[in-house]
């Protein structure tokens, strides 16, 4: 007989809903962060300003011995050009040499300086370049760091700051704001940081066009992620944005000219620039070295020649090759360009990544020998910025 109960079935506790997630206090928030990671760079950004700041006192006290001002040296050449256009904007290309050959984002930002503050265009282009040499710097040790240690990094940005041509770094130019650029970019592949590397890509791209050096890596590293299906939709995001501002710009310029190529137009009509896959580098160089040739032009064969010999070490080392690869289109865009052989070595400040075997041998050889080195290769550079702005007639 089967027995009737009125008794309910046993329900399971509902569970409880569960509580908001509450941020870990023990970790550091985004400014804590940026504040470990700036001084965990503080040395090398020390040493830089320390070798940028002997090269500007060098430069100072040599223009008032021959009754110059050191200042408007400093802002000389294509500075000039940055100046009217942050002054002016961009001419209405009547010009046979028009100033929309220079991209926009550094005297963009010296034009949002100059109406922030009380600077002048002319302070204020040296500020922003200061500035970006000192965030490039950073950018450098965040590299060097990453890939081997702390006091490689250190070493790599005190070299960059004590090149030849480290005079350009406190000059009204846009090399140190494109180098900033570049490193953080490449910094930003190696830890797989994909919307950075985009974004940051995309700037560089409006602000040289060298910055065809550097996205083909970002684009090329995408799409390896993308094949191997990994980290997503990023990489997507990277790929498209990398080349958003350097298309950007050559639209723009190709619509005020009237033609799709209106920026090479300009290049080749106008300053005389183009790719002849190093022809003239190669015919300009033989005769620098074949006759009587002002210092400058000396230098920059020998810069020329270094750079190759660096490219090489940088292979037999095995740096990653998104390090090779941007290294190896800079040379490759650089040298194989006609025009303008006295600038290459200029052109080449960028090619930071080359340096990266000289900071690792420094850094096994111990400090006082680094020291020994970085002292003489500062007093030899802040020697060569002075003739470059003081005695030499053209651009550095």
């Amino acid at each position: 007989m089967d027995v009737v109960t009125t008794e309910e079935p046993s329900r399971p506790t509902p569970a409880q809903p569960a509580a908001p997630a509450t941020p870990d206090p023990r970790r550091p928030g985004p400014g804590q962060r940026l504040w470990a990671a700036a001084r965990h760079a503080l040395p090398a950004l020390v040493v830089y300003g320390v070798i940028r700041l002997v090269g500007l006192l060098t430069v100072y006290v040599w223009a008032r011995n021959v009754g110059t001002s050191p200042s408007d040296r400093l802002t000389r050449y294509d500075g000039n050009w940055y100046l009217a256009i942050a002054q002016h904007g961009y001419d209405g290309y009547e010009k046979t040499q028009s100033n929309m050959a220079f991209f926009p984002l550094y005297p963009g930002l010296t034009a949002g300086l100059d109406r922030i503050s009380p600077l002048s265009t002319h302070d204020a282009a040296l500020i922003v370049a200061w500035l970006a040499g000192l965030a490039a710097a950073w950018g450098l040790f965040a590299i060097g760091a990453h890939l081997h240690d702390r006091r490689t990094g250190v070493l790599l940005a005190a070299l960059w700051a004590a090149v030849p041509h480290g005079v350009v770094e406190s000059m009204g130019y846009s090399e140190t704001l494109f180098t900033a650029l570049a490193a953080w970019t490449l910094y930003a592949l190696l830890r797989r940081h994909w919307v950075t590397a985009g974004v940051v890509c995309l700037f560089a791209g409006l602000t040289r066009p060298t910055a065809s050096s550097l996205i083909p890596v970002v684009g090329l590293a995408a799409l390896i992620a993308v094949v191997r299906r990994r980290d997503g939709w990023r990489p997507w995001v990277a790929m498209v944005l990398a080349p958003a501002g350097w298309l950007g710009y050559l639209a723009w310029v190709g619509t005020r000219t009237g033609r799709p190529d209106g920026w090479f137009h300009i290049q080749s009509a106008g300053w005389g620039t183009s790719f002849d896959f190093g022809d003239y580098t190669l015919h300009r160089g033989q005769a620098v070295l074949a006759q009587s040739s002002p210092p400058q032009m000396l230098m920059v064969s020998v810069v020329g020649l270094l750079a190759v010999m660096f490219f090489v070490l940088s292979v037999l080392d095995r740096q990653p090759w998104q390090l090779l690869l941007y290294s190896g289109l800079l040379l490759v865009t650089t040298l194989g360009s006609a025009g303008y052989y006295h600038s290459k070595a200029r052109f080449l400040l960028p090619a930071f990544a080359l340096l990266l075997p000289a900071a690792v041998g420094l850094a096994r050889a111990g400090r006082a020998r680094a020291v020994t080195v970085l002292v003489a290769l500062t007093a030899f550079s802040s020697y060569f910025g002075g003739y470059l702005l003081l005695i030499w007639k053209g651009s550095p």
